[in-house]
């Protein structure tokens, strides 16, 4: 068969257009899913340049809400190897293993998932890739981490989720879970083996089960250039949120920052550690840390978290009561009613956990209440947006974990906020590998949440918004690297002592200098399309 050629008018055409109305052709979100990976396969300078002048399209395609989808199904949909696979059955040979990765010296920066508790839709074992992929394309996007440079890895241990152990096509090894002991001695090879093939590499875990999120941050953060996302990424972006949301509503109160109370509803990984994170509102308007701690109560399935309660998960212990001296509390409106706070933030991923009630019981507190409903996808969303606009009649601040669009209401478009982890994980991943640190510390995460919530322009400050524009991600990104830089300067967590040398417009301009573009794309460069 004769090699395939271009048509002889294809250069009189828009081939970017062309992708893009092939994409909207398409009505099922997973199906434009299957479309932009196929894309990527193909030509993946072609991908990114369609990315880069579509975020606010693509972006809830490649990752929240549609990748949840992807993940749930990816052993059916699966189609190319697209990154590296990890698996219990490899203990004792990870190094080997992970050194069949091909770009070993270019690499940077890694995604782990075990697949564990995926986005709040459980234990999807090796279906989790997905994840880490779809957070590598957000790396690449928003913060011009080059493609070549980045590992998508999912840790293959087994799943207990008995579907997938069903599944004739499921792709991952068929056995349950292993017990703690197994699974430590196996993420302490894997993290040794790591820091040998990969000595340059930045490495972000991704979606583990909540003990083992904080179980593997504190055990390895300290030892390698680690991250969590769950804890860290998620508890930075809400500061952020806050730190503006805050703004706001005391503008319209009156109330003093630092008299805020927030309420956490869902105390896991995520709700912990946003909690821990929001203790630096507080601190940073005057409080003292235990001053901080109590102005946060937090919540989960049996109600208000006190500290005389039988059986208290380790985690949750830190912010557990110890001034609640009635029966158990468990109704969230009657919660509200005792707490009397200012913001509600939700990471639960119970769907509609935010009843009219329990709206209208913050109303009832607050002249602009703030409720986050965090949890991802929409689909476990605690609160749409067009009923907490309704319920609140617009009085309501708003930020979501999942994109929703713009309501009217009144004759008035309101506009929703994202606490999207994508404003926060680019810069700090960019300003870790620029600055070479050593470790990923508390203070490089709080540094990036001020970096965002001081990034609002005036358009966007008039228009009373918690987060800015997604369209201009990448400066955004870029001012997060520089604070990320700067702080692990002050900290001496850096090795690149030149960039200690630039003033900060020249460090701003390095950053933006070395943020990836794809190549300027002409017909010999499309290949196969």
């Amino acid at each position: 068969m004769s090699p395939a050629r271009f048509p002889p008018h294809f250069t009189n055409t828009d081939h970017r257009q062309r992708c893009l109305v092939q994409l909207r052709s398409k009505n099922i979100p997973l199906e434009k899913y299957i479309y932009l990976n196929g894309l990527k396969g193909r030509d993946s300078n072609l991908f990114y340049d369609i990315l880069l002048e579509n975020m606010q399209e693509m972006v809830p395609i490649l990752y929240t809400p549609t990748v949840g989808d992807a993940c749930v199904n990816y052993s059916h949909i699966w189609r190319r190897p697209e990154g590296l696979y990890v698996s219990i059955e490899d203990k004792g040979r990870i190094r080997e293993v992970l050194s069949t990765w091909p770009n070993l010296h270019d690499s940077r920066i890694a995604v782990v998932t075990d697949g564990s508790r995926i986005l709040g839709l459980g234990d999807l074992g090796a279906n989790g890739l997905p994840i880490s992929i779809g957070k590598l394309d957000l790396y690449i996007a928003a913060a011009g981490i080059k493609p070549s440079s980045t590992v998508p890895i999912c840790l293959d241990l087994g799943t207990n989720t008995q579907r997938y152990l069903d599944d004739p096509l499921y792709i991952g090894v068929r056995r349950p879970r292993p017990e703690a002991a197994e699974m430590d001695a196996f993420m302490k090879e894997f993290m040794e083996a790591m820091h040998d093939v990969f000595p340059q590499l930045l490495v972000q875990f991704e979606d583990f089960s909540t003990d083992n999120a904080f179980k593997y941050l504190d055990e390895f953060r300290h030892k390698y250039r680690v991250f969590n996302d769950d804890i860290q990424g998620t508890g930075s972006v809400i500061l952020s949120g806050l730190v503006n949301a805050a703004r706001l509503s005391s503008a319209a109160s009156g109330l003093p920052l630092a008299d805020h109370k927030i309420l956490f509803f869902g105390a896991g990984s995520a709700g912990i550690g946003v909690a821990k994170q929001l203790l630096s509102f507080f601190t940073t308007n005057g409080l003292s840390p235990e001053e901080a701690r109590s102005r946060i109560y937090t919540v989960d399935s049996k109600g208000l978290i006190t500290a005389d309660r039988k059986g208290l998960q380790e985690h949750k212990k830190f912010f557990a009561r110890t001034d609640h001296n009635g029966p158990p509390m468990t109704n969230l409106v009657d919660i509200i009613n005792y707490v009397k706070p200012t913001a509600l933030l939700g990471l639960s991923t119970l769907r509609n956990a935010f009843s009219e009630d329990v709206v209208k019981a913050m109303c009832a507190l607050n002249k602009r209440p703030i409720i986050f409903p965090l949890s991802n996808p929409v689909v476990l969303s605690e609160l749409d947006y067009p009923d907490a606009i309704q319920w609140s009649d617009g009085r309501v601040i708003f930020a979501s974990g999942s994109p929703y669009k713009h309501v009217s209401h009144g004759g008035v478009s309101f506009e929703p906020g994202q606490g999207n982890n994508m404003y926060i994980f680019p810069g700090i991943g960019l300003g870790s590998i620029l600055a070479k640190t050593r470790h990923v510390s508390d203070a490089m995460v709080e540094q990036a949440a001020f970096a965002l919530a001081s990034s609002m322009n005036a358009e966007e400050e008039a228009a009373q918004l918690v987060y800015p524009r997604l369209s201009r991600i990448r400066e955004i990104s870029a001012r997060i690297a520089h604070a990320v830089i700067r702080q692990s300067q002050k900290e001496k967590l850096d090795n690149n002592p030149y960039l200690r040398t630039l003033p900060d417009a020249d460090l701003l301009g390095l950053i933006q200098d070395k943020m990836w573009q794809p190549p300027v794309l002409q017909t010999h460069t499309l290949g196969r399309l």
